[in-house]
């Protein structure tokens, strides 16, 4: 393997020579492209010679195309703000470049590669550019399985059953106004997501160390963002204050607190199904989740809940990482936010495993999910759910020691109003087939 970067990702892979995984190579690739908008708004300004221009171009696009992901090897966890991330981009784009040329220029990594720029305005930009591409696809997948969750919610719409509070029996309702209920909750997510894409595409691009643009010219500011929205077909803007995104990283942590309640909001559905499928017969079995694989290495014929005990790990995971992103982002110092490492790494994981195991929930559970009509009917029915229906017709007290007679004669509540003459099977039926409190 031929060896392209130099002696800054050297004296990086010396000092962090952990065993934990690399710096995201999104991130990397975002860095890439910066730095080739960067090399064109520099040369556009007449700072940057034609031949170093596309020669660094040249070296970004070979990059981008793949297969040089090997050259970035230096560990998500650094210090340093992500400059040894950052000087290894710097130093394999300056020397295929310098390779490029033959010799007849030798192309600085700093100089030329890094010219109007700084890690603390590349860093930040790079990871909004990943961010909003990633955000993007999450959203196609939640959109997705808000969809599915609707069509589940027409299926089920006439399948009455036991609504349920604090676990307990509660009042009827369906299993389609439950799963309507799910996607209405998810859909929620789909606009606050678009708003995290909004801010994604605020950067500090040319604000250089500290946000104040030394050695960066008004001419290479208005031609990098030019080009980048050029090169990305997306409209990126400049920070109104470029200190202010410079000093502060909040931004990334309302994206990460974004994902992390719509995690809330899965893990909260997947507890739901797990409950709906327990058993099946030693416990609830209102619903069947697709049998994607053996339950036991010892219990024959066992089926787990694989897909939703996923998404539960999910919401720990992601949940964990905010953690870790509120602790980096708040230990911005003065002009500068330094443990955005941290912040990139758990950022982009968190969004890029939300979008994937969302799309897993969609296809091999959500959809392949059948109701056990039978169970349904038999849990309302032995349940105390029609107490409530009775009570304007009855009165709460009336119900009350009628529903503790069912309680403790072992009978159903419908069978103890109609047998005690209460109401007959006609007034019963009338009134607990109440279609607008069934959903």
């Amino acid at each position: 393997m031929k060896i392209y970067y130099g002696d800054e990702t050297k004296k990086a892979l010396k000092n962090f020579p952990f065993s934990n995984h690399k710096t995201n190579i999104d991130f990397i690739m975002s860095i890439v492209l910066l730095k080739k908008v960067a090399a064109i708004a520099n040369y556009k300004s007449g700072s940057l010679n034609l031949e170093i221009k596309d020669a660094i171009v040249k070296s970004c696009d070979t990059i981008l195309n793949g297969g040089y992901e090997n050259q970035f090897l230096v560990s998500y966890l650094q210090g340093g703000a992500g400059t040894a991330s950052h000087m290894n981009v710097n130093e394999v784009i300056a020397n295929m470049a310098s390779e490029i040329l033959k010799g007849k220029i030798k192309v600085h990594p700093n100089d030329h590669v890094n010219m109007s720029q700084s890690t603390n305005d590349i860093n930040p930009s790079a990871l909004k550019i990943s961010v909003y591409n990633l955000l993007k696809e999450l959203n196609i997948k939640l959109l997705s399985l808000v969809s599915s969750l609707n069509l589940k919610s027409k299926e089920f719409k006439n399948v009455k059953k036991l609504g349920r509070t604090h676990l307990q029996d509660a009042v009827p309702t369906t299993m389609g106004a439950e799963f309507l209920a799910y996607a209405e909750n998810l859909k929620r997510h789909i606009s606050l997501i678009k708003s995290s894409e909004d801010l994604s595409k605020i950067l500090n691009l040319g604000g250089t160390a500290i946000g104040n643009s030394i050695n960066a010219n008004n001419l290479y500011i208005k031609e990098v963002y030019k080009e980048l929205n050029n090169e990305t077909k997306t409209k990126f803007t400049k920070a109104n204050n470029l200190m202010s995104k410079t000093s502060s990283q909040v931004d990334f942590l309302i994206i990460s607190q974004t994902i992390t309640s719509l995690c809330v909001d899965l893990s909260k559905i997947a507890n739901d199904l797990r409950f709906m499928s327990s058993g099946p017969n030693g416990a609830i079995g209102e619903i069947i989740l697709p049998e994607l694989q053996k339950g036991s290495s010892i219990m024959p014929g066992k089926v787990n809940p694989v897909m939703p005990e996923t998404v539960n790990q999910l919401y720990y995971l992601v949940s964990g990482n905010n953690i870790s992103i509120e602790k980096a982002v708040e230990s911005s110092q003065m002009e500068l936010g330094v443990m955005l490492p941290m912040v990139v790494d758990k950022l982009i994981e968190s969004i890029k495993i939300a979008g994937e195991v969302i799309s897993q929930f969609d296809i091999l559970c959500i959809r392949g999910i059948k109701v056990n009509k039978e169970k349904c009917t038999y849990h309302l029915e032995h349940s105390t759910a029609y107490a409530t229906l009775l009570v304007p017709r009855l009165g709460y007290d009336l119900v009350s020691s009628l529903v503790k007679k069912s309680l403790i004669s072992n009978k159903t509540l419908r069978e103890i109003v109609v047998n005690e003459k209460y109401l007959n099977e006609e007034e019963f039926n009338n009134i607990i087939d109440c279609k607008h409190l069934l959903g």
